[in-house]
């Protein structure tokens, strides 16, 4: 397991998450890239916590996701299975687990200072915190999709699902967009990923 491990982590992560994966005895799964999540924490039927990763993601946020799925399973172990699966017992427990990665020997330097503020009050997901987000990001592998903060206003553009929108306003932190099919306004987080189409 610890060599599969390095595959994906940074290296000086691998012993003390091994370590977590022992412990809390996670059977762990990493799976091809879905699009809707990152990773998810489940208890079987047969009473085993199985937690499933995406492969795809680089090894910081592979590290954030899966310390993010452990940290459901000891929220719901030490605090019983009615607490909101992203309420204030999850949230301790995330940052508890957490803390102990935030170090020059795991992360870059650059981004220390964005997971500590992160940490501070850590959110069901690293995405809503578009500063993080983006810094994370630069760390996948090359792809031709475009930021939605970056392409014209009045630019076409498709999403994953394959849904065409333009590009029309920001709206505080959130950029306002129109479905091209139905004529319905959405609204963006400035760091999702999109595929330009030519104007």
């Amino acid at each position: 397991m610890p060599e599969t491990l390095l595959k994906y982590l940074p290296e000086h992560a691998v012993k003390p998450v091994f370590e977590l994966i022992v412990t809390h005895q996670v059977h762990l799964k990493i799976v091809n890239e879905r699009q809707t999540r990152h990773g998810d924490y489940r208890k079987g039927m047969n009473g085993k916590h199985e937690i499933t990763v995406n492969a795809s993601l680089n090894k910081y946020r592979f590290l954030i996701t899966l310390i993010h799925e452990i940290s459901h399973l000891v929220a719901f172990e030490k605090f019983g299975r009615n607490i909101k699966p992203h309420g204030g017992e999850w949230k301790h427990s995330f940052q508890r687990m957490m803390v102990p990665f935030i170090r020059p020997e795991i992360f870059p330097n650059h981004l220390l200072p964005l997971l500590a503020r992160h940490f501070r009050n850590p959110t069901a997901s690293s995405d809503t915190d578009t500063t993080l987000a983006l810094a994370l990001k630069q760390y996948d592998k090359p792809n031709d999709k475009n930021y939605i903060f970056d392409i014209p206003y009045g630019s076409v553009f498709r999403i994953s699902n394959g849904k065409i929108f333009k590009k029309i306003a920001i709206r505080t932190k959130r950029y306002e967009c129109l479905e091209i099919s139905s004529g319905r306004l959405y609204l963006f987080n400035p760091n999702a990923e999109v595929e330009l189409l030519p104007g």
